[in-house]
């Protein structure tokens, strides 16, 4: 069963233009896959013809919502969210994370979950947090025709029971569980499998370890590819930034010197002029 099949006519065209997730698994050992974030429209057509995939991360319970952590953004929201990125985004593969408490339960639970995000967002994959923990989950996901991107190392829905957003891989059990965990998503049928927070040399294990690409974020640069929060790369990320994060611009001081300017202006009554105001033209009648 093809993944093709969810999300209706003007879903399945918009899929057909984009890289599928049978070609990001076979970019292994080849050229890196460039993922980063996205929530929102405007930003998914500016980030489209840059990246291969761009995921709709429940990260966005922090960056848009300002909660505390990833657990508490519920399907419904995620949903809408991976719609508005789905429906701008015509190159890159398009992916939606399952949040905290929408799979975890059995695998039932899973496929009925991602048959939503594929039906209602019209997304081409889905992703899900776990290793072998997970791997009946992503096993009849995958069973039901939907592609899922896998993702272990640092869970970021299960930083309470880890203690905290620590760094993984630092022992050798923890190391061998972690190739483990990559093993098993990879025998259950992901195509990819996202790599956080993990020791260098661990990242690197895995990345020989199995045969689709792992998506390195504060793992290695020998990963099979890299993904960012894009409004941590961006800028707009407040004072909490992991270490892992390289800045590529300040929009948060673009964003307050434009927000002072105007303020300022309009205190001034400078704005708006004459440029910004409509006149009347002489002998209308309405």
């Amino acid at each position: 069963m093809s993944s093709r099949i969810y999300g209706g006519d003007a879903a399945d065209a918009q899929r057909a233009t984009r890289l599928s997730p049978e070609a990001i698994r076979a970019r292994k050992g080849g050229e890196p896959v460039v993922c980063l974030t996205a929530y929102t429209a405007p930003r998914a057509r500016i980030m489209d013809p840059h990246v291969d995939l761009i995921l709709i991360g429940d990260s966005v319970a922090m960056t848009l919502y300002g909660m505390k952590s990833t657990v508490g953004i519920s399907l419904d929201a995620m949903i809408l969210h991976g719609r508005a990125v789905a429906g701008a985004a015509s190159h890159a593969c398009v992916v939606l994370d399952l949040p905290a408490g929408t799979y975890e339960d059995s695998p039932e639970q899973a496929v009925a979950s991602a048959r939503r995000a594929m039906e209602e967002a019209g997304v081409d994959a889905v992703k899900l947090e776990g290793g072998v923990d997970m791997a009946p989950q992503i096993k009849a996901i995958v069973d039901a025709g939907i592609p899922v991107m896998a993702h272990v190392g640092l869970l970021p829905q299960s930083v309470e029971k880890l203690g905290g957003y620590k760094v993984q891989g630092k022992s050798d059990e923890g190391a061998a569980q972690l190739v483990e965990d990559a093993k098993a998503v990879e025998a259950a049928g992901a195509f990819c499998v996202v790599v956080e927070a993990t020791v260098e040399s661990v990242a690197v294990q895995i990345t020989h370890a199995v045969g689709i690409p792992t998506i390195g974020i504060g793992a290695s640069a020998e990963c099979d590819g890299q993904v960012l929060v894009s409004d941590d790369m961006l800028g707009l990320h407040g004072n909490n930034v992991p270490k892992f994060v390289k800045l590529y611009a300040d929009l948060e001081g673009v964003i307050g010197e434009a927000v002072a300017a105007y303020a300022k202006e309009v205190r001034a009554r400078a704005f708006p002029t004459a440029a910004q105001t409509y006149a009347r033209k002489p002998g209308a009648k309405h």
